[in-house]
């Protein structure tokens, strides 16, 4: 885990717009006709359509799309009652996750109200806006009255997350875990340190699964749960079907499954080595597990174990749930979300387990390779199948259940809906960033004496996707590193110019030399250009001192690509780089190219551009899908540009037959599905959707690019180098911060690649 300081957590919160989500318009307002329409007088009209039939509110608002994550601040993550203003964030923070792993709509409400009766009667109050509610950090045991008692009252789906999906993910995990290890559920001994809200949830679940509970020995701070006792709520009564206490030693002994939902570090070594053949263990208390993952493993080689940590195999995560329950539940317009439902979901996730990953999982994850096993059990959070397996699953429960109000017909259309609402979906950072975590590289910063360079490098190396090299004069960067109390651990800092680095300079200006010396060098200027740091940090990564180079927010853009080009060359085969730029958009990634560097190029050097751009996309496991633009549909308006457009697409048709890429095409039908269709239906391109544009010039590109980059609220990547024989790419003038990491994150995954 990266480490996350207190100033980059504040800072992250209240840059720009303070918090994390915001409500956006779906509809024009750019004219006082729209304003008509959406306020006074038009809206009288699906006014009126709801008082007549009020299941018309699904048809003309967002109430179809709304979930409330409603909390009271009393159970908040690890910080206890901190109040409904102090859990906003939390709030904030799972809207944030609704729209992102299911595209559902949030708003978040702090209810001022400890009193049960009164939280109760506020959400009942509140509940004709949304679709669904979440319930949110509630302590217990008073959750779970107010779960029950919303879910009789209420006709919307109610779920206490805290309660439901930890439940759910560990349910999936134990089925396949007692698959693997070859015991049937109702005879198994299961211990489960913790009884709150989370833990009875749990262990109601796997009751629902065919656990018998006088097999189960649960466990609060007071002891096991059992009949001696006198201090029982009326939520533990049912659990304490022993008669005296033991302690949690000894229910260790011989037990088949243990689940930990407490504190961390109870339990010992010892413990785990007296349980039963194939012991199943769930530490699941977070951040420090009830026995770390090295302990347990340490002594049992035929453990099955699981944790809420993500730098272990089997993370229990309720992002593998609540999004696609609720997503699953809003489309039918299901009334309550029932135990039939969280079983499908349960089930749903065991059958994702065993089916075989998608390549750009493993890739993601930086393994050789992940199937069905005690390392996997259950699926990973970044598995993109996720909404498209579990969300149906939900779905036919309810309906099948009879709770279902808008019945789904067209399964297979249903799917199509899943996989475009989030352009299956918006992970190629994520993914990009877990790949380069698996095997960071030494990323030179020929820049290091920028503050935005120095933060950057910091990032990168706290978030383990890189080992930063920093160039640059050693007394300036250390004292910046002094005044913004920068932390990096036994970092490179190289100063090309300096006295101690000239038996390098000389090295590498002599290999220079070797590979310019019949284009314009003699060996005495090679050795001088090394003083210079976009040389000298190129040559490091030629010579093989260092991976992969970033260089680029102060200086112009071709002081990089040259030296770039001079030193390192071009990728066998390769005549002509280009510049790629990757925007992160709803749609999902759009690739743009050539948008830097080729001046006019002619109809052979883009069909090469094309066909090297699509290779480095498939290295980022998306399949290009490619149009090639100009002011022209398909010879429509002949004149130079359309005609190298035209040209060029034969030969890629011709050269690169199973290459998706068509033109020449205007960008409006290459990105508008229904026109393409409409119009030019024999087009390679009709009925897929583009993500790749190649432009005719660089005006074109650079400008185009610049536009969307100004106009659209999705993260830039690039200046991407294509067609260099080695990693070094080239930043934007005044890049953020962020996009200087993302940049190291698309380095090092180039990195890895070449």
């Amino acid at each position: 885990m990266a480490k996350i300081r207190k100033q980059d957590a504040l800072d992250y919160h209240s840059s720009g717009k303070p918090g994390k989500i915001e409500v956006v318009p779906t509809k024009p307002y750019s004219s006082q006709r729209d304003l008509s329409l959406a306020y006074s007088p038009g809206v009288a009209e699906p006014c009126l359509k709801i008082a007549e039939n009020p299941d018309d509110v699904y048809k003309y608002t967002s109430k179809a799309n709304l979930v409330a994550v409603i909390s009271n601040g009393t159970a908040v993550l690890g910080l206890g009652n901190i109040g409904p203003l102090a859990s906003k964030p939390v709030m904030e923070g799972k809207g944030l996750l609704f729209k992102i792993f299911a595209d559902i709509d949030v708003f978040d409400i702090e209810v001022d109200a400890s009193d049960p009766e009164l939280f109760i009667q506020t959400v009942k109050a509140i509940a004709p806006t949304f679709g669904g509610i979440n319930l949110e950090d509630i302590k217990a045991p008073e959750a779970f009255e107010i779960e029950r008692r919303l879910k009789e009252e209420l006709d919307i789906p109610v779920m206490h997350d805290d309660q439901h999906g930890t439940a759910i993910i560990s349910s999936a995990a134990m089925l396949n875990a007692l698959e693997l290890a070859k015991k049937k559920i109702d005879k198994v001994k299961i211990v489960v340190s913790g009884a709150g809200a989370a833990a009875m949830s749990c262990v109601k679940l796997y009751c629902a699964l065919g656990a018998k509970v006088e097999n189960v020995f649960m466990y609060d701070s007071k002891g096991l749960i059992c009949s001696e006792r006198t201090d029982l709520d009326e939520s533990k009564v049912p659990y304490s079907k022993h008669k005296k206490s033991v302690s949690l030693v000894e229910a260790m002994k011989k037990a088949d499954v243990f689940v930990g939902l407490s504190k961390g570090n109870i339990v010992s070594k010892d413990m785990v080595a007296s349980m039963a053949k194939d012991p199943i263990v769930f530490a699941l208390a977070n951040p420090e597990p009830e026995i770390s993952y090295k302990d347990a493993t340490s002594v049992r080689k035929d453990i099955i174990m699981a944790t809420g940590r993500s730098d272990h195999p089997n993370q229990v995560n309720n992002v593998l749930g609540f999004p696609f329950i609720f997503r699953g539940a809003l489309d039918v317009r299901a009334t309550t979300i029932n135990e039939e439902m969280k079983l499908a979901a349960v089930k749903a996730l065991a059958s994702l387990a065993k089916e075989t990953i998608p390549e750009e999982v493993i890739e993601a994850y930086g393994e050789k390779n992940i199937s069905f096993g005690r390392d996997q059990i259950i699926p990973k959070p970044l598995d993109p199948r996720l909404i498209y397996y579990v969300a149906p699953a939900v779905a036919k429960a309810a309906m099948e259940s009879g709770v279902a109000k808008n019945p789904i017909t067209d399964w297979d259309a249903y799917e199509r809906q899943l996989k475009n609402r989030l352009g299956l979906d918006n992970k190629l950072i994520r993914n990009i960033t877990e790949k380069a975590q698996m095997n960071p590289k030494r990323v030179v910063f020929a820049e290091a004496d920028n503050i935005k360079i120095l933060k950057a490098a910091q990032t990168a190396w706290e978030e383990g996707v890189a080992f930063p090299i920093l160039l640059g004069k050693r007394k300036k960067i250390e004292a910046l590193i002094q005044e913004y109390s920068i932390e990096f651990q036994d970092v490179q800092i190289i100063d090309p110019k300096s006295e101690e680095e000239e038996e390098r300079r000389i090295s590498y200006g002599k290999a220079f030399f070797e590979k310019r010396k019949r284009k314009g060098f003699t060996e005495f200027e090679s050795i001088q250009i090394m003083r210079e740091r976009n040389h000298f940090g190129a040559m490091m990564v030629e010579m093989g001192d260092a991976d992969a180079m970033i260089s680029g927010i102060t200086r112009n853009y071709r002081d990089v690509v040259r030296p770039a080009i001079q030193t390192i060359g071009l990728q066998k085969d390769v005549c002509t780089v280009a510049g790629m730029y990757i925007l992160v958009t709803k749609r999902g990634p759009l690739f743009l190219a050539d948008t830097t560097i080729n001046l006019n190029p002619t109809a052979e050097e883009i069909a090469e551009i094309t066909n090297n751009v699509a290779k480095m996309i498939r290295k980022f496991k998306v399949v290009p899908k490619i149009a090639l633009l100009s002011y022209s549909n398909f010879g429509s308006s002949p004149g130079p540009d359309s005609e190298k457009m035209n040209k060029a697409v034969e030969i890629l048709h011709e050269k690169y037959p199973t290459l998706v890429v068509d033109g020449e095409v205007q960008a409006n039908f290459a990105l508008n599905n229904e026109l393409m269709m409409e119009k030019f239906s024999f087009s390679h391109l009709a009925n897929k959707q583009v993500n790749t544009l190649i432009f005719p010039n660089l005006s074109a590109g650079n400008i185009a690019y610049k536009l969307l980059q100004e106009m659209t609220e999705g993260e830039a990547i690039g200046p991407i180098l294509v067609g260099l024989k080695k990693s070094v790419h080239v930043l934007q003038l005044g890049s953020s911060v962020r996009e200087i990491i993302n940049m190291v994150k698309v380095a090092v995954v180039d990195a890895q690649n070449k």
